[in-house]
């Protein structure tokens, strides 16, 4: 028995770094860009579907937080039924709760290929935490980070028409299950990602670490293209802290900043085609052209960390410096810069369609109705 055991594993390393991810996308056309819709109405404070019912409270253990879950899942299971929905739960006790076990619950929404087996695609991981810090009480957390979650919900929503109609044709040509990588997209919101206390390696990022550590301990069948669940994120793009007017995200890490240069690209184009409504006094974006020398080790700490620790690409979208909002009573709708919102919808939309290489489906110019919101 032990003769065929390192033949094997050789065998598997092989296997699979011979399937590592290698994007090779095409470009979206002026075309598609123009008909990436914004969200809209959907985003409005006070009866908008996707934002308001989150620009609440929403502390792990409390009804805030079930009224979000039931949100997000009723969302999906409503409006989009072909994804799969997946609950994480784990409980943890915290500085300020004693020895009481808080409840934590990341939600994974999973759109993939018919046909693919457990641990077969790569997955483009967009990721937000939806809960809100305790302290000061009643604080709602608008950019912290209930706007990044509206704004997952509508991009899942604008992707779905495309990866069914590109499922059908694949399907239709035979195609399905020949592709060595077939690519899917999941959306992670995860909980407790605010420290109750005071930010620590222990009080903070609660449901990161414990699916970070889930993942890694998930081991797939063998001769699947990928171990296991952490090895199928082709890309972990985290947003948080969006929705104030005048963002500036840098670009933090020079092994990822491709994939920055990607969505910068995306930005620089929709404003030259007059796609985005913001005038902000840079782009959102700016170091389209940083050069490699000038990336340093530090970085922000978040919900990527846990992940990023066990080798996961990391596209982090955070506002630096912070809002001036950050962590106040005034984090709220109210504050919101509502065409900021509307143009993170937009660009985030169109990188995620690029990424899953939507061009394949590209809606024809002639007599093509635009996607509406």
């Amino acid at each position: 028995m032990s003769g065929h055991v390192i033949p094997m594993l050789l065998i598997l390393a092989l296997h699979h770094l011979l399937i590592s991810p290698v994007v090779a996308y095409t470009a979206l056309s002026d075309h598609f860009l123009q008909l990436v819709p914004s969200g809209g109405a959907d985003f409005d404070i006070d009866n908008g579907k996707l934002l308001a019912p989150i620009l609440i409270p929403r502390v792990a253990g409390t009804p805030g937080q079930t009224a979000a879950q039931q949100h997000f899942v009723n969302f999906f299971a409503k409006e989009l039924p072909k994804w799969n929905i997946e609950w994480f739960n784990s409980t943890s006790t915290t500085p300020v709760t004693g020895d009481k076990q808080v409840p934590f619950a990341n939600l994974l929404f999973k759109r993939e290929p018919p046909w693919v087996q457990q641990g077969q695609s790569n997955l483009l991981t967009l990721v937000a935490h939806y809960d809100s810090k305790i302290y000061p009480e009643g604080f709602i957390g608008a950019t912290d980070s209930a706007v990044p979650c509206a704004i997952l919900m509508h991009v899942a929503r604008t992707l779905d028409k495309f990866l069914t109609q590109m499922h059908d044709e694949m399907a239709a040509l035979g195609e399905g299950g020949t592709v060595p990588m077939d690519m899917g997209v999941q959306i992670l919101l995860l909980d407790g990602e605010e420290a109750f206390k005071q930010w620590t390696d222990t009080d903070s990022l609660y449901g990161a670490r414990a699916l970070a550590e889930t993942w890694e301990n998930s081991v797939h069948p063998a001769m699947s293209f990928y171990r296991n669940p952490l090895d199928q994120i082709s890309m972990f793009v985290l947003l948080d802290l969006l929705g104030s007017a005048n963002p500036t995200v840098p670009s933090f890490f020079q092994t990822t900043h491709w994939a920055y240069k990607a969505m910068a690209t995306i930005e620089g184009r929709m404003r030259k085609l007059g796609l985005l409504e913001s005038v902000p006094q840079r782009p959102f974006l700016p170091d389209l052209e940083k050069e490699t020398t000038t990336f340093y080790r530090g970085f922000i700490e978040d919900d990527h960390k846990p992940f990023m620790a066990r080798g996961v690409p990391v596209l982090h979208v955070i506002a630096s410096p912070f809002p001036k909002v950050w962590h106040t009573m005034d984090d709220d709708g109210a504050h919101l810069d509502m065409p900021t919102v509307r143009d993170w919808a937009k660009i985030v939309t169109a990188f995620a369609l690029e990424w899953l290489d939507m061009m394949e489906v590209e809606p024809k110019e002639d007599g093509e109705a635009p996607v509406t919101s």
